[in-house]
C-alpha cells in the first residue's frame, strides 16, 4: 500500500551551482547537475545569464578573424580608448573599428598582453617589438617613441605595471629573467634604476618557466608553470626577496590573472586557484575555487589547444574564464564560497565569447566575430540561447523505495511569452518525459485577485505559476526545465514536486 502524497520544494533550485564530482544521490538539492546559460542572480536564484549585444556596426576590419585581446585604456586627463585584437591589427572603437597598427609593423600573433602605466597603454607580445600609445602621440612602436633601438630580449609576453615601473618577462629563448623599467618611465629598460633577475636557481622545485606576473598586497607575484615564487619589498626592486614559495600549483596561461580585490585568481593546471588576502600569516593559503565540476573542468585545461580568456565583473559579481576553442564559457560566482571552499559555478557553453574587458564604468565588453558587443539584454545579437537547469537525482530520503510522480508546479520569475519545456526521468535516465506550457504577457496579479495557481504578488516581480500533471515511477527523479531565451530575463523560484510513495524493492 502506497504511503500518502508527499511534496518536496526545490526553492532556489541550483542556488550552490553545479556539481558534477558528487554522488547525485548525496547531493544537496540545492545543487544542479546542468545549470547551462545560467547565473545565480541576486536573489539567489538560478536564472538566465545576459546576452552578447553587439555594437559595431561594421567589422570588415577583422575579415574572418575575432577579436582576440581588448584593453580598456584611459589616463588621468579623461581620455579613453577601447583597444581590440584580431586579424593581425591592433584595432580601436566599438561601434566603428579603427585600424592603429602603426605603418610598416607586421604582426604574426593576436595574444597581447596590454597594460596601462602612467598615461600610457603598453602592448608585448612574444616575439613583437613592444608598442606604447599616448593619447597625444597614437601608437608607436618603443623605438619611435624614444628615439633609440630596443633590444630583442624586452620582445616579452608578459608584463605588469606596479609598484612604479613595468616588469616584463618570458621573450621566448629566456623565460627566467624579469626586467624591470626605470622609474615611471615604460619605455627605459637600461637606465636609471631599472635591472632584472634570474629565477632559474630560485624554484623550489628546481626548474620552472616563468608564465605570469602579479602584484598583491605589497607582494610581487612570479607565477611559474608548476611552481610559484612571492617575492618582498618589491617597490625597491635592487633589495626584494623572497617571501615564500610554493611547489606543485601554478599558472596555465596568463590570459586567467585576475584581480579581485581581495585576490587573484588564476587557472592551474590543477584547477581554478586564488590567493586569499592574509595580514599575519607568513604563507598565502591557495584555495581550489573549481572543485564541484573538477572532473570536467580539468579536461577542458588539458584539451585547450589556444589562450583562454578571462574577466572580473565586480557589477556581476562573477569572474568569467572562456576557452575560445571549445565555445564554452565558465561563470563563477563570486557573492561567497560554499562550505568547500568553492564557488558556485555555472556553465555558458555552445557561446562565441572570445575575448572580455571591463570598462572602468562597468560595462563588461565581449569580442567576437562580429566585433565589440556589451553584456546586456536578453539575446545573443538578436539570436535566442537555450537556458537548461536539471536537478540532482531525487530520492525523498529513501532510494529503496518507488516515486510516482503526481505533480510539477514550477514557479517562474519573468519569462514574459516565453515557452518553457519541464522534464522529468526516472533512475538517472537520460530519456526524459516532457511538458510544455508557455508564460503569458504577464500584468501584476495580487492574491486574491488572481487565480493563485497562476499568479501571485511578489514584491514588484512578475511570476508565474503552474501545475503540471506527470507521468511514470521509479526510485530516483530528476527534474528539468529549459527555456529559449530571446529577449526577456527569466529566474527559476522553485519548483513544487509532489509524489506518492510506494513500496521498497
Amino acid at each position: 500500500m502506497s504511503e500518502p502524497l508527499q511534496s518536496t520544494n526545490l526553492v532556489a533550485p541550483a542556488f550552490k551551482g553545479v556539481n558534477t564530482e558528487d554522488s547525485p544521490l548525496q547531493q544537496d538539492p540545492s545543487f544542479a547537475d546542468v545549470a547551462d546559460n545560467a547565473v545565480v542572480d541576486k536573489r539567489g536564484r538560478i536564472a538566465a545569464r545576459k546576452g552578447n549585444n553587439v555594437v559595431t556596426s561594421d567589422s570588415s576590419l577583422l575579415g574572418t578573424d575575432y577579436i582576440h585581446k581588448m584593453h580598456y585604456f584611459f589616463d588621468d586627463a579623461g581620455n579613453s580608448k577601447l583597444f581590440s585584437a584580431g586579424n593581425s591589427k591592433i584595432l580601436s572603437g566599438t561601434t566603428t573599428l579603427v585600424d592603429e597598427t602603426p605603418s610598416g609593423y607586421s604582426i604574426s600573433s593576436n595574444n597581447w598582453k596590454a597594460v596601462n602605466f602612467n598615461d600610457a597603454a603598453y602592448f608585448f607580445q612574444r616575439g613583437q617589438e613592444p608598442l606604447i600609445y599616448t593619447h597625444s602621440g597614437g601608437l608607436e612602436t618603443f623605438s619611435s617613441y624614444s628615439g633609440v633601438s630596443t633590444d630583442s630580449k624586452y620582445y616579452c609576453h608578459e608584463a605588469l605595471a606596479a609598484y612604479g615601473r613595468l616588469w616584463i618577462v618570458n621573450n621566448g629563448a629566456d623565460s627566467q629573467t624579469i626586467y624591470w623599467s626605470d622609474l615611471l618611465i615604460g619605455t627605459d629598460f637600461t637606465g636609471g634604476s631599472s635591472g632584472s633577475i634570474n629565477l632559474s636557481k630560485a624554484w623550489p622545485d628546481g626548474f620552472d618557466e616563468i608564465r605570469a606576473l602579479a602584484a598583491h598586497n605589497n607582494f610581487l607575484i612570479v607565477f611559474g608553470n608548476h611552481s610559484i615564487i612571492v617575492y618582498k619589498d618589491a617597490q625597491s626592486p635592487a633589495a626584494m626577496s623572497i617571501a615564500d614559495t610554493v611547489s606543485g600549483v601554478g599558472c596555465d596561461c596568463r590570459n586567467s590573472v585576475q584581480y579581485t580585490g581581495t585576490d587573484v585568481i588564476f587557472l592551474s593546471t590543477s584547477g581554478l586557484k586564488s590567493f586569499q588576502r592574509t595580514i599575519q600569516e607568513k604563507s598565502m593559503p591557495i584555495g581550489d575555487l573549481s572543485l564541484n565540476i573538477k572532473t570536467e573542468f580539468l579536461e577542458a585545461v588539458e584539451n585547450r589547444t589556444a589562450p583562454t580568456s578571462s574577466v572580473y565583473s565586480p557589477e556581476n559579481s562573477f569572474y568569467l574564464l572562456a576557452f575560445p576553442d571549445q565555445n564554452t564559457t565558465y561563470c563563477f560566482d563570486l557573492k561567497g564560497k560554499l562550505e568547500n571552499g568553492a564557488y558556485r559555478v555555472t556553465r555558458w557553453p555552445s557561446v562565441t565569447f572570445e575575448s572580455f574587458e571591463r570598462n572602468k564604468d562597468g560595462t563588461l565588453y565581449i569580442g567576437s566575430s562580429g566585433g565589440v558587443g556589451e553584456y546586456d539584454g536578453y539575446s545573443d545579437n538578436g539570436s535566442s540561447y537555450r537556458f537548461r537547469y536539471y536537478s540532482p537525482g531525487l530520492t525523498f530520503g529513501d532510494p529503496s523505495k518507488i516515486k510516482i510522480l503526481k505533480k510539477l508546479r514550477p514557479t517562474v520569475v519573468g519569462a514574459n511569452g516565453a515557452r518553457l519545456f519541464v522534464k522529468w526521468a526516472y533512475d538517472l535516465s537520460t530519456d526524459f518525459r516532457t511538458q510544455e506550457y508557455t508564460v503569458g504577457n504577464q500584468q501584476p496579479s495580487y492574491y486574491g485577485i488572481d487565480e493563485y495557481d497562476l499568479g501571485e504578488f511578489t514584491g514588484g516581480e512578475l511570476a508565474s505559476r503552474r501545475a503540471l500533471n506527470t507521468t511514470g515511477y521509479g526510485t530516483i527523479i530528476t527534474i528539468g526545465m529549459e527555456s529559449d531565451i530571446n529577449g526577456f530575463p527569466l529566474s527559476l523560484q522553485e519548483i513544487n514536486v509532489l509524489a506518492l510513495i510506494g513500496k521498497t524493492l
